[in-house]
């Protein structure tokens, strides 16, 4: 996955996510994925997902896989963070 063109999503709450985040992420907290499901589908995919410790974000892969969506749980957004400016 080139990190500069995947789609990343912080499923944290709003409130987590204005506190810090990965640098272009888009935050769709876990109780919107669902309902967001279309726009999630229309954008570019591999899509990878991110949160706190990597539980929610755990939640939300096994939900969009089932509803075909092509993505992976990055774990935490602190972790997709460092590995976003290696490379």
């Amino acid at each position: 996955m080139s990190s500069n063109k995947t789609i990343i999503i912080d499923v944290r709450t709003p409130q987590e996510f204005m506190g810090r985040n990965v640098a272009g992420s888009i935050n769709i907290p876990l109780q919107e994925i669902q309902q967001r499901l279309e726009e999630i589908k229309s954008m570019p995919q591999p899509i990878l997902l991110c949160c706190a410790s990597g539980s929610r974000s755990e939640q939300a892969t096994s939900y969009l896989r089932s509803c075909g969506v092509d993505c992976e749980n990055g774990g935490s957004w602190l972790e997709v963070n460092f590995n976003s400016q290696e490379g």
